[in-house]
């Protein structure tokens, strides 16, 4: 079951330490699998190892092993490069202390996990071979830390951390979030405009469209599904207007102008601002849209890597589009995955794909390290109601 949920949806844990610190060894007596080599040799784990799993009562949760903070040479920053964009998208951060104890590398990687807000866990390994250090322990104290001591090799005290890790996890992994289910009533009727393009994956929809198909089922709500140019004839057939209806972003001008203004409309791509991020920052950040200026840099960022398409949404449609609404010349450039650039400072504006394949966490943070640098960040939907002139309806279900 754990393995089917959507990447987007999971609990995110990084384990990070020096090499031989035993987190691969952490991982296994955790999940209680072999699902991570170990071996007394240090530099095992060479690049981040993702292991899924059901933490109770949780959910289905991603164990990330990373390779040793002090790896060396030229293969070794690397990888603790890679190690630290793992960081970047985790919603918990284990610190595994070894033998030897806290040094600079522990405390470096501690203050880098407090610079992004994440939750951090202090785990001391190998309590069978040695206890942790006084020393440790009082530094721990003084910086409001309650460590963990455990042994993977003895199970001991991995209950107790898994409980830690339970208490430790975002407030939106212990709660229900909100895709549309406050927007309709048991027993309302929503209407989804689903446009069939080149885009549109054959024989099956897109990740936001089944979950809004489904947190429909879930409250009880009716679903309807429909394309953009059958529309009219099917609000035609309904007895009474529907509660909501909710479209495609690429649709949004067709649809908004046959879509009675008392009904309530929205997109696909603004439920997933507010799902999975800062509906307020987006809508703030679409404004910026109006002050480009001509050589003005924009980052479109994508949460997925994908093949291009010629009418492809973020490469093609929105820059073709803001370039008619600024009347500017932009320059755009792309970031795939879990990429994104370091050196924010220099792009006027990121655009944002609707993050489903990213968890709620990473969106945000991505959202809050772009305001922290001056960069206004708006996402496709967002995006696209703003260059259609249709924005300020769009968002109007959600009180803003």
């Amino acid at each position: 079951m754990s393995d089917k949920a959507p990447r987007g949806i999971r609990l995110v844990i990084a384990l990070t330490g020096r090499r031989n610190a035993g987190k691969s060894s952490l991982i296994n007596a955790i999940c209680g699998q072999e699902v991570a080599i170990v071996s007394s040799h240090a530099g095992t784990t060479t690049d981040p190892v993702g292991k899924h799993y059901e933490l109770l009562p949780l959910g289905p949760v991603t164990f990330f092993d990373t390779a040793g903070l002090d790896d060396q040479g030229e293969l070794g920053e690397l990888r603790v490069k890679a190690t630290h964009k793992v960081l970047y998208r985790a919603d918990i951060a284990v610190v595994v202390v070894g033998e030897d104890g806290i040094t600079k590398h522990e405390r470096s990687i501690i203050a880098r996990v407090q610079e992004l807000s994440i939750p951090l866990l202090v785990v001391f390994n190998k309590n069978d071979l040695a206890a942790p250090k006084d020393a440790d322990l009082a530094w721990c104290a003084e910086q409001g830390f309650v460590p963990s001591v455990v042994s993977a090799e003895t199970g001991e005290n991995i209950d107790e951390l898994k409980a830690q890790l339970i208490a430790a996890a975002p407030q939106e992994f212990k709660e229900e979030p909100l895709l549309l289910g406050d927007l309709v009533q048991p027993g309302e009727v929503c209407v989804c405009v689903v446009p069939i393009d080149l885009s549109a994956p054959k024989g099956r929809l897109i990740l936001p469209q089944v979950q809004v198909l489904r947190d429909l089922l879930d409250h009880d709500a009716i679903g309807l599904v429909s394309k953009e140019h059958d529309l009219p004839a099917t609000l035609g057939r309904l007895a009474e207007d529907p509660a909501l209806v909710v479209t495609d972003s690429q649709a949004v001008d067709l649809v908004a102008k046959n879509v009675p203004e008392r009904v309530a409309l929205t997109t696909f791509s603004t439920l997933f601002a507010r799902y999975k991020g800062d509906l307020p920052a987006l809508v703030e950040g679409a404004k910026a849209m109006d002050s480009l200026k001509d050589g003005d840099t924009i980052l479109i960022g994508e949460a997925c890597s994908h093949h291009t398409l010629e009418d492809d949404i973020g490469r093609v449609k929105i820059p073709a589009w803001m370039k008619k609404y600024t009347g500017k010349t932009l320059n755009f450039e792309v970031f795939s995955g879990h990429d994104f650039p370091e050196d924010l400072e220099r792009y006027s504006l990121c655009i944002h794909c609707g993050s489903c394949m990213l968890n709620r966490r990473e969106m945000l943070r991505r959202i809050r390290e772009c305001r922290r640098r001056g960069v206004p960040i708006t996402n496709y939907g967002v995006a696209i109601s703003k260059l259609q002139g249709v924005l300020e309806r769009i968002i109007a279900p959600f009180g803003l």
